[in-house]
């Protein structure tokens, strides 16, 4: 189920992945328990109505947790679970026969009636106590935890001995390891699954009903994430039959999710009155982004949503990245996974986030996903209403995929028809003005606040009969180059590549990202230095609006045309006024500029 390289994300996973009537038994690490948090809320998220019975056994065997960050051993960790909700089982970890009993007493505590608290639910824990190492050199010490034999025991007598010493401990006659299968090996009569064949392992989920989008004239102005929120609350409202799960690690209303919140609700121990909670709420709710990220990542079986601020995106990236290699990992085996895609919203974002200076404006999570695989890792940046909620209709019909999608939360201007935003859904990018047939230039915005200075300078260039084509690039990873044929299956053919973009025109390039790993990921669309120009965020920002951090990184309609000179080789006093110029030179008024967003015409 998982790739496991990364400590602590089974941890965080387990509670929120069987579905009610399944079973699931994890085993777990005690150093996973140091390095992750976030593991010890299990019991705040699973209910009997809507989830399956887990068993989970830490397996007790490092000397981390008895002698640095956590002192006292099976004593100390059995106080701590208790003070969390879990009602402790000491198991002997170096016994079957044991854990097998703790199985089948967790799973009988866990269907017995009343066993509830103050606080919620008490979930069974069971504590499997051993050495590190058992039966081989070193066990119980440090050099457990690495190579624990002084030489190669090919070549090195006393580490053969040491080998063979140690593991004399662990040997089973070949007659009693037959007797052991046998009397294991009854999964037909018993009619039980095979380990493979678990539930868990084999997901399949057919491709959910899709509403159709709300209709939003281009010309209007309105806010991305409602229309993600209507979207998502419709195409959750429409399939019952999945599990729903909504990862947020902080404000949903503040993010405009106002209606998911009130129709699915926090998903709480004690609701209080006249508040979107409820026991069996759909909303898991942390301030710990790796913890809701996984809770949408363990259920499997389920509709998925997590939404958090963009600059806080970076703590879920070892969660997701995870997911992306084990999911590669399945399709090169041979068994694709079958889970709906996850969408990653980032929004209170870079361009739209000052209240708490430069720490809140931060693009990383889209330009270090851009940098994983296409093919498994979409980064998506809707322009507008319609452009989220097609998007978002987009992600969950890419099965085994994590969909990153950038979306404003306050309003901006409608641009996308309905059919216009499904086509930038399938295709990665659309062609929105001038003939590209007859232009000089070519201008490219990537994000909805850079989608608005690339039309004001294709206005300005227009009015001085500059011919201009606009091309509004939503899925920069579509237009790579492949690294490898898995990949190449994703990205666009060479065909579509050059209609859309005709290789040898000029042309200036406005991301929502750096523009540095922005045209390293479209090497392929990059003419070189004379004739690209890629402008994005480059590091200045603090307490300023919109207007204000488009100027401070030099990304305003302004900057552009001054940009569109340089490739075309035109000196730039033919597009800017004398005033434009020396605000872009940061000698004037750079409200001669900005102002433009309050309605003055380019």
């Amino acid at each position: 189920m998982l790739e496991g390289g990364y400590l602590g994300f089974a941890e965080l996973q387990y509670v929120h992945a069987p579905l009610k009537g399944e079973r699931l038994v994890a085993f777990l690490s005690d150093g996973a328990f140091e390095e992750q948090r976030g593991s010890d809320w299990a019991p705040r998220w699973w209910r009997a109505e809507d989830s399956g019975l887990v068993s989970p056994i830490i397996i007790l065997n490092g000397r981390r947790i008895e002698q640095r960050s956590q002192q006292g051993g099976e004593r100390w960790l059995d106080r701590h679970l208790r003070l969390n909700g879990f009602d402790p089982i000491s198991l002997d970890g170096r016994d079957p026969a044991s854990i097998a009993w703790g199985i089948h007493v967790m799973e009988a505590r866990l269907q017995a009636p009343g066993e509830s608290h103050d606080r919620g639910v008490v979930l069974p824990y069971g504590i499997a106590e051993t050495v590190k190492g058992y039966g081989f050199p070193g066990a119980g010490t440090n050099t457990a935890h690495n190579l624990p034999l002084p030489g190669n025991p090919s070549q090195d007598e006393p580490a053969r001995a040491l080998f063979n010493e140690g593991a004399a401990a662990l040997f089973v006659p070949r007659t009693e390891l037959d007797q052991a299968l046998a009397a294991l090996d009854t999964h037909q009569t018993q009619q039980r699954m095979r380990e493979r064949d678990h539930a868990l392992a084999t997901r399949q989920v057919p491709p959910p009903r899709v509403p159709p989008i709300a209709d939003r004239a281009p010309g209007g102005t309105s806010s991305p994430m409602q229309a993600l929120d209507a979207q998502f609350t419709s195409i959750a409202e429409a399939n019952p039959q999945l599990r729903v799960c909504v990862g947020n690690p902080d404000e949903l209303r503040s993010n405009k999710l106002d209606r998911t919140l009130d129709t699915l609700k926090h998903r709480v121990q004690e609701p209080e009155q006249g508040v979107a909670e409820s026991t069996t709420g759909a909303v898991i709710t942390a301030l710990n982004e790796e913890a809701v990220m996984c809770a949408a990542l363990g259920n499997k079986d389920g509709l998925n949503l997590v939404v958090t601020y963009e600059a806080f995106a970076p703590k879920m990236l070892g969660a997701v990245r995870q997911e992306l290699i084990f999911s590669r990992h399945l399709r090169q085996a041979g068994r694709p996974p079958g889970w709906l895609g996850v969408p990653l919203v980032l929004t209170s974002h870079t361009w739209e986030n000052a209240k708490n200076e430069q720490s809140h404006q931060d693009p990383t999570m889209a330009e270090a996903l851009l940098g994983e695989m296409a093919d498994v890792s979409r980064v998506v940046f809707p322009p507008d209403s319609n452009g989220a909620a097609a998007a978002l209709a987009h992600a969950y019909a890419q099965l085994g995929t994590v969909t990153a999608l950038v979306v404003p939360k306050r309003s901006v201007p409608d641009v996308l028809t309905p059919d216009q935003a499904h086509n930038l859904a399938e295709a990665g990018a659309v062609h929105l003005a001038g003939d590209p047939h007859g232009a000089q230039l070519m201008l490219v915005a990537t994000g909805a606040y850079q989608l608005q200075e690339i039309l004001r300078a294709y206005e300005r260039l227009s009015a001085h009969d500059v011919p201009t084509t606009v091309v509004y690039l939503g899925e920069p990873a579509r237009f790579r180059a492949p690294r490898d044929p898995d990949e190449s299956t994703y990205v666009q053919p060479a065909a579509f590549v050059h209609e859309l973009f005709p290789p040898t025109m000029p042309r200036v390039f406005l991301t929502h990202t750096r523009p540095e790993p922005f045209l390293g990921v479209l090497r392929p669309l990059d003419l070189g230095p004379a004739t690209t120009v890629a402008l994005g965020f480059i590091n200045c920002g603090g307490t300023l609006d919109v207007p204000g951090l488009l100027f401070a990184n030099r990304s305003t309609w302004a900057h552009v045309v001054d940009a569109a000179a340089r490739v075309l080789e035109r000196a730039t006093e033919e597009l800017l006024t004398v005033d434009e110029r020396t605000a872009l030179d940061g000698r004037g008024n750079s409200a001669t500029i900005i102002a433009i967003r309050h309605g003055a015409r380019p």
